[in-house]
């Protein structure tokens, strides 16, 4: 293989932040690797993707300690990707909150999805072995739309479409107009992709706009606090999205095979993207699931570690 499987090679560790970004949230971002988000209401905290590993995860807690001693009530799945559910178990949360689609994918393919996330991205796995074993489950799921009092804050957990993938939820805060996005949104970083819905993911970011948030944590890179930068995050992460899509269908449509596509949209694509974080690593699997989308696969069919090393060869080699 020309290139390092995956992110097998990415071993530079990044800088962590924890910040406000409005009355009652915080940001805890890692120069591109994966967010979490934070809501400190009046009787408790509510948490927004795990990390990946409970040792991980000690480190969001122990910046939590430092601005509150409110018990962690609630910890939110955005979506059921392993990098941001199996440091669930650190919090001690009374419930894990999730979509029932997500709980379905879960279901469906959380095992080797956990396998393979593993596999592509192992420094984003530090102390692995915290992890419990199993999978991380919800306790309690929803439909659509689901709304939680923190004392007098109200915190909303939200459907608006599918994109990232088919049970993506974003946590609101009405009152002071906060998003945490999960992957639905990335800040100078690279969307991945491999289990999209490319041709739904635009309208479920502007359903995102139309809420008209002022603040926002991404899934990967900056917060971003002001109407401005917000729809910057928005408008950077349809663009990627649809310029992917595009690529990929006009290859397809030309009866091009995967490898012919995926090279055409790297060319594509790299001049006005290739200097965000992950793009290398993102790109394979992202023109994969598009072509899919674009042929015969509605839905995003299941990688597994195979499959991952599989792909890799053929479009890198």
């Amino acid at each position: 293989m020309s290139k390092a499987f995956a992110s097998q090679a990415d071993l530079e560790e990044k800088k962590v932040s924890f910040t406000q970004i409005s009355e009652h949230a915080w940001a805890y971002t890692a120069e591109g690797d994966p967010n979490t988000g934070i809501i400190i209401g009046d009787d408790a905290v509510l948490v927004a993707d795990t990390q990946a590993t409970p040792a991980m995860a000690a480190d969001v807690i122990r910046r939590i300690r430092e601005v509150t001693d409110k018990p962690i009530k609630y910890v939110v799945l955005t979506h059921y990707h392993a990098v941001r559910v199996l440091g669930a178990s650190a919090y001690e949360p009374q419930q894990i909150l999730a979509s029932q689609d997500t709980y379905d994918l879960i279901v469906e393919r959380g095992e080797q999805d956990k396998a393979s996330e593993i596999g592509r991205f192992p420094r984003l796995f530090r102390n692995v072995e915290t992890v419990p074993a199993g999978l991380t489950w919800p306790t309690m799921t929803f439909t659509g739309k689901m709304t939680l009092w923190l004392g007098k804050l109200e915190v909303q957990l939200l459907q608006l479409g599918r994109g990232h993938t088919k049970g993506d939820t974003v946590v609101w805060l009405p009152q002071e107009r906060t998003l945490l996005s999960g992957d639905l949104v990335e800040f100078d970083a690279t969307p991945y992709a491999g289990d999209a819905y490319f041709k739904d993911w635009p309208q479920t970011l502007d359903n995102i706009g139309k809420l008209n948030p002022l603040a926002l944590v991404p899934g990967r890179g900056a917060a971003l606090v002001g109407q401005e930068q917000v729809q910057a995050g928005l408008a950077g992460t349809r663009a990627f999205v649809s310029d992917l899509y595009a690529a990929v269908q006009a290859g397809a449509a030309a009866g091009k095979d995967l490898k012919s596509t995926y090279k055409d949209a790297y060319a594509q694509l790299a001049p006005k993207y290739g200097q965000w974080v992950i793009f290398d690593h993102c790109m394979p699997f992202d023109v994969t699931r598009a072509y899919d989308e674009a042929t015969q696969y509605a839905d995003p069919r299941v990688w597994t570690a195979q499959r991952d090393i599989d792909m890799w060869k053929a479009l890198e080699s």
